[in-house]
């Protein structure tokens, strides 16, 4: 019977962090190594996708294979440009339903010292094994004995290698191909933990918008310099067309801005502001998807451009007018918007200036 020394008062253990409103509204945040290993067959696809655009350095180019043909070879980083016929690396990603284990690898080992025998490609300078749910203790202890790795290859290749590396023959372990094995570097094959893939993950423009947590900080604008870089050309044209349409007069140059000081500082303020979202388009390339800061180029278009349309005396009040709605305007549905500011916004409205989508003097005529 169950007496009442048996019942003990329910009393949480508690958080181990302090609690924010963050966490009231989304729950608490799971381990990014927990999210990985729960990755669906598709999202794994995505995230390696991902991860492999922040292997950049110190390849040249880098190249996904897969299907029938591959050769062993999922995803190879070269260092030159001879491909396949100078220095490269092999990341071979797998999805299995277990940590990887010995005898998930025989195969992949076994395709690539046979096809770099038969002269497919060179042996690679490293392969990495890349595992949904990580590398196995037995396996990852065997990685780091080459030797003992290659006599285990051998013992394994009949049952896993003979019949398997391709369908059109057996590949028996004899002959040139044993003398190969026996000369081949064991010490190129190894792993990447969970941890290694998030880091370099995190490098990527992919990393914020899969695991949350926030944009980094943005570095500060770089100050205008003080002769405008021919990129600037468009939208300092037209910035010089709108004080001339309000002047009533033709500016040539910024230098004619000298005798009005009220419009020098409104030059100095837009060139300023352009900056600012020029500094915000550099941050998203490095932080955000490919496409992310063009979306929000594209909400700030729409929330002004009825401005812009509108009736206004000259070209001047029309982009003072433009310049000012764009500072009304929410971007809450875009990833960057935790980052952008008032000068960010009224200086997305010179980059499309710069690209002709805004025309601050309408000539009807």
């Amino acid at each position: 019977m169950i007496s009442d020394t048996d019942m003990k008062a329910i009393k949480p253990k508690g958080l181990s962090l302090v609690p924010s409103s963050a966490h009231v509204h989304s729950g608490l945040p799971f381990p990014k190594a927990i999210r990985v290993k729960n990755f669906s067959p598709d999202e794994w696809e995505d995230f390696i996708e991902e991860w492999s655009t922040s292997l950049k350095n110190p390849y040249v180019k880098v190249r996904r294979f897969g299907g029938a043909g591959d050769c062993g070879v999922d995803i190879a980083g070269f260092y030159t440009d001879k491909g396949f016929e100078d220095t490269w690396d092999n990341y071979q990603c797998k999805r299995y339903a277990n940590p990887l284990r010995p005898s998930d690898i025989w195969i992949e080992l076994g395709k690539i010292i046979y096809y770099s025998h038969i002269g497919e490609y060179i042996p690679p300078r490293r392969h990495y094994f890349v595992a949904s749910l990580g590398v196995g203790t037995t396996l990852e202890k065997l990685l780091n004995k080459p030797t003992e790795l290659h006599k285990k290859l051998k013992e394994n290749w009949d049952g896993h290698c003979k019949c398997k590396i391709t369908i059109t023959k057996q590949i028996k372990l004899s002959g040139d191909l044993l003398s190969y094995v026996d000369a081949f570097d064991f010490s190129i094959f190894s792993s990447k933990s969970h941890v290694e893939l998030i880091q370099a993950h995190s490098d990527t423009g992919f990393h914020a918008v899969r695991f949350g947590g926030g944009l980094p900080a943005r570095p500060n604008p770089n100050t205008p310099p003080a002769v405008p870089t021919e990129h600037e050309s468009r939208y300092i044209r037209q910035l010089l067309d709108a004080y001339g349409d309000h002047l009533g007069t033709s500016l040539h140059n910024m230098n004619t801005l000298v005798s009005n000081s009220m419009l020098e500082r409104d030059f100095r303020r837009q060139r300023e502001r352009f900056y600012h979202a020029e500094a915000l388009r550099n941050f998203a390339r490095d932080t955000v998807p490919e496409g992310t800061f063009d979306d929000l180029q594209d909400e700030v278009y729409h929330g002004v451009v009825d401005v812009t349309d509108a009736t206004h005396p000259d070209g001047y009040k029309r982009m003072k007018a433009t310049v000012a709605q764009a500072s009304t305007v929410a971007l809450t549905a875009n990833p960057l918007s935790s980052v952008t500011k008032s000068q960010d916004r009224q200086g997305i409205c010179h980059q499309l200036a710069n690209e002709n989508r805004l025309i601050w003097v309408i000539n009807d005529d």
